[in-house]
């Protein structure tokens, strides 16, 4: 494990150059907000980041509840039970298994490594523009239904999941990059996905933190190209 800090906000890097995954501490006057756990045999590291911090771990919230992103949210519960866990109220039925789709929302089916069964119970539930702690939650979705993306108001950096890859390039969720398919590979859809990434480009964040690969900083310009990038290679991909 790699620990990057931005202020207030830690990357943990797991994997990098193989399959990389990050979680993200965020440091707030009452303790530690935890986004994302990637995957089972990463809850020791990421319970010695924390513990290196000496604050207590206060909340674990979630941008989806794909298996790369939740693995170790029941080890590390058990370990630190007083963390309060939540997810968007949208992917919280994803959490359960639950894969049906609302009206209204385009009928394509879900992907990814989605649990049979919740692997735990979420303690609360949030929804767009949620305030927790200093992070400000933004729905963004496209990879799954109830994707978010939060927005750490003290650093203006923007953790965003799997709305955006940077791993073999920066790319918004469904645009295949052959380097490192798999974000594509599990997104729900990709017209969605690049109207949550002009979304989220609206917010100028000061840096781009993903899920998969390294940060970005003064991103707006970046994210900007790849949502034209994304446009044209969804319009190939229509006209076949």
């Amino acid at each position: 494990m790699r620990i990057i800090e931005w202020g207030a906000v830690k990357q943990l890097q797991f994997m990098p150059r193989f399959f990389p995954m990050n979680a993200y501490l965020v440091e707030d006057a009452d303790g530690l907000t935890l986004i994302d756990a990637c995957m089972p045999p990463m809850a020791k590291a990421i319970a010695s980041a924390i513990e290196r911090t000496g604050l207590p771990l206060n909340r674990i919230v979630l941008t989806h509840a794909h298996a790369d992103h939740i693995g170790a949210v029941p080890a590390l519960k058990i370990k630190y039970p007083n963390a309060r866990i939540g997810i968007s109220r949208r992917d919280a039925a994803l959490l359960n298994g639950d894969k049906s789709l609302l009206p209204g929302e385009p009928q394509s089916a879900v992907r990814g490594g989605v649990p049979k069964k919740a692997p735990f119970s979420p303690d609360f539930l949030f929804d767009d523009n949620d305030r927790i702690g200093s992070l400000v939650a933004v729905a963004s979705p496209g990879h799954t239904p109830g994707h978010m993306a939060f927005l750490d108001t003290s650093t203006n950096t923007l953790i965003a999941g799997d709305a955006f890859q940077t791993k073999g390039g920066l790319a918004v969720s469904g645009h295949m990059k052959l380097s490192f398919p798999f974000p594509a590979l599990a997104t729900w859809h990709a017209q969605t996905a690049i109207e949550s990434a002009r979304k989220l480009m609206e917010l100028q964040p000061n840096r781009l933190a993903v899920g998969h690969g390294a940060a970005i900083e003064r991103p707006v310009s970046a994210i900007n190209e790849a949502i034209i990038a994304a446009e044209r290679y969804l319009g190939r991909k229509a006209a076949r």
